[in-house]
């Protein structure tokens, strides 16, 4: 029996934020066998972790229905999964996206915390086609976009379509065609789609529909996180150094908050946020 633990992450209480599932030795699975528990364990990612040295460890994540390339949100549980077993300090975790540094500490209360920096951030236009697509699936008109945000898709990681609303009231009427939002997705490697209203200068709601990965909506998504500060940054957005607070899952009852680092120039994004494990079944 392979033992799974159950985080819930971006958040301090267990019925709050993202779950996800932790594998802390994955060293004998199968990649069917990844999926398989993944399905099983039915959170918007699993992660599976492999031992490479002292603090290093290789990490693959799968949603329910597919292996993605790197997941914000099960990094942060499993680095403090990792620090509630071996003590804080600094994990490097090589994922299919690349080499992404995890330091884990504790916070003015001692709940253990983790930051992540993700690989070099970067972006690319929206195809007109692409982007109408989108919105019809998505059921908005051009009007709802922010015009101060302009639509891209920005990666740290995994790509993700960026859309902004010019209100908050938009963002919270979502109700989209699943299927054919999914089957955009697919075709572009478009891993969610970020949608973000700005309250302030440095405050954010944001929403992130995963149907690639067989969910209606992830509550907290630290890979879109990261890839928007790299975007803000890119097209002088905000002024790093800049601290963004990204507040999401409201509206499903699990609300969660990223704290995202924007660094000055050209390097990785610090997401950073507190994990706590959620009761359940402990082996799957």
């Amino acid at each position: 029996m392979t033992e799974v633990l159950r985080y819930a992450a971006f958040t301090t209480d267990p019925a709050a934020g993202n779950p996800a599932g932790v594998v802390l030795d994955a060293g004998e699975l199968t990649d069917p066998e990844m999926q398989a528990i993944a399905a099983d364990v039915g959170y918007s990612e699993t992660a599976f972790l492999t031992a490479t040295g002292p603090g290093e460890y290789d990490v693959r994540y799968f949603s329910p229905q597919a292996e993605v390339p790197f997941c914000g949100h099960a990094t942060i549980a499993s680095a403090v999964a990792v620090a509630e077993r071996d003590g804080t300090g600094d994990l490097v975790f090589r994922t299919p996206a690349g080499v992404v540094p995890v330091a884990t500490a504790r916070d003015a209360d001692g709940r253990p915390t983790a930051t992540l920096t993700s690989v070099a951030p970067s972006d690319a236009p929206v195809a007109p086609e692409d982007l109408a697509e989108a919105l019809a699936a998505l059921g908005w008109a051009p009007t709802d976009l922010d015009p101060s945000l302009p639509p891209r898709v920005a990666y740290a990681g995994a790509h993700h379509l960026v859309l902004g609303t010019a209100t908050r009231e938009r963002l919270a009427a979502l109700d989209y065609d699943f299927d054919r939002l999914r089957d955009l997705m697919l075709r572009r490697d478009w891993t969610t789609v970020a949608l973000v209203w700005r309250a302030s200068g440095t405050e954010f709601d944001v929403r992130n529909p995963f149907p690639v990965g067989g969910v209606v909506e992830d509550p907290a998504t630290g890979a879109a996180a990261a890839a928007l500060g790299g975007y803000l940054r890119t097209h002088g957005l905000v002024e790093p150094p800049a601290t963004l607070r990204l507040c999401q899952g409201a509206e499903l009852g699990r609300p969660g908050l990223l704290v995202v680092d924007v660094p000055a120039g050209t390097g990785g994004i610090r997401v950073t946020g507190n994990a706590v494990v959620m009761p359940g079944p402990g082996r799957g």
